[in-house]
């Protein structure tokens, strides 16, 4: 099949315009942007290049949803989601041949993230009848004092192109689930995907207006500030780096909006010498190298305890020899190309770097141009030490730093180093070292003996540098309502016609 695209089932899943208010509308200006395909280069197709004006007629179509949508039963929304979910199960070819088309990423991983995806609108449509207040014993004999669970209102949603289904149903599952509308901005890199998902909700029969997609790539920023900086969006949810975090939460200072923000990761990944060395290879091998090493939960910094360094280093780097790297539709390929030039020269660096400073390379290491632009060889470098750039920075691609460590209170200190904490890994049998690790690590997220972590059931987010909220699980609904409480006073009376 080479590098072209197999055809959609569905030919009509295949949106090239915004969906605002219940349709399909290009930017108000005409303009568009090309996006292409990251393991051809080859242009996809335009989307409309949408600016402060196009924005904010899906705020106000959001608006205008509102009021009758937040007035829905829980019950009827979960309907709702779970028609969307159907409808994403039943399409999920066509969506997983669109991800790997813009995204890269390998037709089976992208099948996988489908299913991944799908889950939050089924696990959200279980939450959305069950969002419960409580009653609440008052200090004042005659008052009685209980609290409902209100949506926030109109929330604005910004994504990243890593995962181009699932952050996206991550933020809208919950959003609906709670009687929110939403204005999502679909990544530059990956709208495509975005758009099919928004083609489903319109056949999901999600009301007009409840949903809104805008596409842009050059104007992002004056999308971004659109979004952050109006009155009428309550509530901003936010996955990317840590500096357009920290931007987005200074223009929402403003209007004072509810914020979730799941930012840059440098997850630490350690082996103990008394793990079990076939689990820690394997944890290591789907942790860091899972969408070419695009994913802000990748093991970055992966720390081996000196004991069992060396045959570590070893059974690791012949995994890695097993990998195809090609176009993410041909056969047998299990790692894609990068998102872009970008991409590929921060990792180039990152080698560099390493070498410069005494890493040592064990496979890999170089671009591949005769793949295209955008592939770099999976890497395993050994020898890393604190000083090297890959140390403090998330490399966002295919390499794997071996960092040796000598003790427990050693490997701690250097993890919790870092300004981020996002998810952290390590492997060990000693069950009180799971506990008293698990414990001391400035993480969001642990994952023990497991290298992967994402889970609808589980709460995905971090601490420090790495944002604030949860998403998925049953406290990601919190992030979308606010509680409201009322007080009943005069109620200490007997009953009626007691003597």
């Amino acid at each position: 099949m080479g590098h072209s695209v197999p055809p959609l089932s569905d030919k009509s899943l295949l949106k090239k315009q915004c969906y605002v208010n219940g349709e399909w509308i290009s930017a108000k200006s005409g303009k568009t942007f090309e996006v292409t395909d990251p393991a051809t280069g080859e242009v996809i197709g335009t989307m409309p290049e949408c600016d402060r004006a196009d924005t904010e007629a899906a705020i106000t179509a959001a608006a205008k949803a509102l009021p009758s949508f937040r007035k829905t039963t829980g019950r009827e929304r979960a309907r709702m989601l779970r028609k969307w979910y159907q409808l994403m199960i039943d399409n999920a070819n066509d969506l997983a041949k669109l991800i790997t088309w813009e995204n890269g990423k390998p037709l089976a991983d992208a099948k996988g993230e489908v299913t991944y995806a799908a889950n939050f609108f089924e696990w959200f449509s279980e939450e959305a009848p069950r969002v419960y207040g409580s009653t609440i014993p008052a200090s004042v004999a005659g008052n009685r004092v209980f609290t409902i669970k209100e949506p926030v209102g109109v929330c604005g949603l910004i994504t990243p192109w890593n995962f181009p289904a699932a952050m996206i149903t991550r933020k809208i599952g919950p959003a609906l689930a709670a009687g929110c509308t939403v204005v999502a901005k679909s990544p530059g890199e990956t709208p495509f995907t975005a758009a099919a998902l928004a083609e489903l909700a319109h056949r999901a029969g999600i009301p007009k207006g409840v949903i809104n997609f805008v596409t842009a790539l050059k104007n992002t920023p004056e999308v971004g500030e659109t979004i952050t900086s109006s009155k009428t969006v309550k509530k901003v949810s936010f996955t990317g780096s840590t500096g357009v975090g920290k931007l987005l939460m200074k223009q929402s200072a403003d209007t004072l909006k509810k914020l979730s923000f799941e930012l840059g990761g440098n997850a630490p990944f350690i082996v103990f010498d008394d793990a079990d060395m076939e689990t820690a290879v394997a944890g290591a091998i789907a942790s860091k190298f899972r969408s070419s090493g695009q994913t802000c939960v990748c093991a970055n910094r992966i720390y081996v305890q000196s004991g069992i360094y060396d045959e570590f280093a070893k059974v690791f780097t012949e995994k890695v020899k097993g990998f195809k790297v090609g176009g993410g539709y041909d056969q047998g390929v299990t790692h894609g190309p990068l998102i872009h030039d970008r991409a590929v020269s921060k990792v180039e660096s990152h080698v560099e770097d390493a070498v410069k400073k005494g890493g040592q390379v064990l496979i890999g290491g170089q671009k591949m141009p005769d793949l295209g632009s955008n592939f770099f060889q999976p890497t395993v470098i050994r020898d890393m030490t604190a000083s090297m750039q890959l140390a403090h920075e998330e490399t966002f691609g295919p390499v794997a730093g071996l960092f040796k460590f000598d003790t427990e209170a050693d490997v701690v200190k250097l993890a919790n180093q870092a300004d981020v904490g996002l998810a952290g890994y390590f492997f060990s049998r000693d069950i009180q070292r799971v506990y008293r690790v698990a414990e001391a690590l400035e993480v969001g997220m642990v994952g023990v003996n497991t290298g992967l972590i994402s889970d609808p059931a589980a709460p995905f987010g971090g601490v420090k540098e790495s944002g604030f909220g949860r998403e998925g699980s049953m406290l990601g609904i919190e992030e979308y309502v606010v509680t409201k409480m009322v007080t009943l006073g005069g109620n200490g009376q007997p009953l009626q016609g007691s003597s």
